[in-house]
């Protein structure tokens, strides 16, 4: 169900159509177009003022400020025109003037990157103690104390200057890999047709394969099933030496840097040791009896003599009509958060109401759902709202991933302010386990309460169990590599089939096309980013499930955190806020949740 416009129409508008106070208001980054071309110009005038300090920049501390002070000036500039020129092209990609600043933006951003590309080379080469001389010799550089100390910390994985060119000139090649999947994946590939439940022959696509699962006709999901896996299956033996071309450009790198595994390599982007990785994996395997019961409860809730791969995504509740306009899903979603105190609360209203959020579908319009924004000004959600229950926690998502650009932008120098991936999942899921414990304390009608925890634990089966799996699977396969093994699709086969019989248990037929599954997967070509998912889903369970418990003090620590920015690493951050992602224990204490409503659904389908 489309959201109804004022004068009651259901249509997809146009953009020109659509009332004020449902679109975001992007006047707020430029009054116009025309401020927006003369930052463009401005911006490139500064350009050559910073390829002048190409072998100064880490000669005095004057050299050094200058530098660092100039950087972030254009690439606050810069980011600000790209995202306003994305932005605009995303309210109609059909606008042809809009498609073309955003190329130009995609450009000047490039050109930005390559033009400053000298910086962190020329820092790697001054040692540690003139650094800390320049820091003692000018106050202004203890702003960059952190920024500069994140960049020496990499100096043994750093290569000598004509070194780094060669493995940049090899990265191009690794990239390759990964868009050669991307066509194949999203344009090469052909799923077929099948008979919906109304006895009409469609295509399958990938955007139709979810609802199609989620079908309570059980013809229609096992021919779905069956039609996609066997469009990978036909094309296994080239995926399979696609991934395994990427695997290898990843050992490449990783021995490159002077890292002993692809795993830790990947992992000290951002700091993290490779415990909090094995941590996740040996926590959810220690637990994994709790999905085998999930799996135990959907054979008897869907009433089948056995459940397959292709019941896993269908609800266990009938779907039940849950209306929700947005409206009411602003007010819902501002009742929900309240344990997060009035100040946020206020915040998120105000932002509601003040051209933050692109609410409706339109003709040309981006597709989903994202948050948004630059440093300078307020953050962005971009929705295609539908009237329904969904769509209020995609809301109540989104808003809290705009609430902690809000809280980092408004407390950061901007060197800090945007946070990192590893906890850009954290706050967004928070909202909504907030959100979720406010409907079921307000929920009586029994079926409805059923309907909300099958949602929740929908959330830990995707996120949590299913990411981990995902997660364990990349180790597996790039050590494997990494001790001279083939990665042969029978092998990846393999792999993939028996974490499905470990994750998934006795209860589930484990049909041979599940084996392929590995095959269809985009995030496998970003090595070791989807345990970040998972990570990110226990501590937010674990934060807002505390923030329930403990009040004030623990809100208050939750709140700093959203401040933090990217002033500490991500385990600093969230340890400051409660949360040690060294130790099982977050993992854990989410699973608690999961096995506590498992355990209600349990009972409700026994009586």
């Amino acid at each position: 169900m489309s959201v109804s416009m004022p004068d009651g129409s259901m249509e997809i508008p146009e953009r020109k159509d659509v009332p004020a106070e449902l679109k975001w208001k992007l006047e707020d980054i430029y009054a116009s177009d025309e401020l927006w071309e003369a930052d463009v110009a401005s911006l490139l005038g500064r350009l050559p003022e910073l390829a002048s300090l190409q072998g100064r920049i880490g000669q005095s501390a004057e050299d050094l400020l200058k530098g660092l002070d100039l950087l972030n000036e254009i690439n606050m500039i810069a980011a600000k025109i790209y995202v306003y020129a994305r932005m605009r092209k995303d309210e109609d990609n059909a606008n042809s003037k809009h498609q073309a600043m955003y190329e130009r933006a995609a450009s000047l951003v490039v050109q930005v990157s390559s033009t400053a590309s000298f910086i962190r080379p020329e820092l790697l080469e001054v040692d540690e103690d003139t650094l800390e001389e320049y820091m003692a010799e000018n106050a202004e550089l203890e702003l960059y104390r952190h920024f500069l100390h994140d960049i020496s910390r990499m100096r043994a994985h750093t290569l000598s200057a004509p070194e780094e060119r060669l493995i940049a000139m090899a990265g191009e090649v690794g990239e390759a890999v990964s868009s050669i999947f991307t066509m194949l994946n999203d344009a090469d590939i052909k799923f077929g047709s099948i008979v919906d439940e109304e006895g009409n022959t469609v295509e399958l696509t990938k955007g139709r394969y979810t609802r199609f699962m989620e079908s309570p006709d059980r013809r229609v999901r096992k021919e779905t099933y069956d039609a996609l896996y066997s469009s990978y299956g036909s094309l296994i033996n080239t995926i399979g030496s696609t991934y395994s071309a990427s695997v290898k450009s990843d050992a490449f790198n990783a021995r490159a840097r002077r890292y002993d595994t692809c795993l830790e390599a990947a992992l000290d982007k951002n700091n993290i040791p490779v415990k909090v990785y094995s941590n996740l994996l040996e926590a959810v395997r220690d637990r994994l009896g709790l999905m085998h019961r999930y799996v135990a409860l959907r054979k008897k809730a869907l009433k089948l003599d056995d459940v397959h791969m292709y019941d896993i995504y269908a609800p266990i509740v009938p779907d039940i009509e849950w209306t929700v306009t947005y409206e009411e899903a602003k007010k819902t979603v501002c009742e929900g958060l309240a344990p997060l105190g009035d100040e946020y609360v206020s915040i998120l209203g105000a932002g509601l109401e003040s051209g933050w959020v692109d609410v409706v579908e339109s003709r040309g319009k981006t597709s989903g759902a994202y948050s948004w924004g630059e440093y300078g000004t307020h953050p962005y959600v971009l929705l295609n709202w539908q009237d329904n229950l969904d769509n209020m926690f995609t809301l109540a998502h989104e808003m809290g991933h705009a609430m902690h650009s809000h809280y980092s932008w408004t407390t950061q120098p901007y060197v800090y302010s945007d946070y990192s991936i590893f906890l850009a999942e954290i706050a967004s899921t928070a909202n909504e386990v907030l959100l979720m414990e406010h409907l079921l304390g307000l929920t009586e009608d029994q079926v409805r309460r059923m309907y909300l925890l099958n949602h929740l634990l929908e959330q830990f089966r995707g996120t949590l169990y299913r990411q981990t799996m995902f997660a364990e699977f990349e180790k597996i396969a790039h050590e494997r590599y990494e001790a001279g093994q083939a990665l042969t699709p029978d092998a990846l086969n393999d792999i993939y089939l028996q974490l499905n019989r470990d994750y998934y248990g006795d209860e589930i037929v484990l049909d041979d096309r599940i084996a392929l599954e590995w095959a269809r997967i985009p995030h496998f070509y970003s090595a070791f980013y989807v345990y970040q998912y998972a990570t990110g889903f226990s501590a937010a369970v674990a934060l807002a499930e505390s923030i329930l418990e403990h009040g004030d003090p623990a809100r208050d620590r939750y709140i700093e955190f959203l401040r933090g920015g990217r002033s500490k690493y991500p385990l600093d951050l969230l340890r400051d806020a409660g949360v040690d992602m060294t130790s099982p224990d977050p993992i854990h204490r989410a699973l608690d949740v999961f096995e506590k409503s498992l355990e209600e659904m349990e009972t409700y389908f026994r009586g």
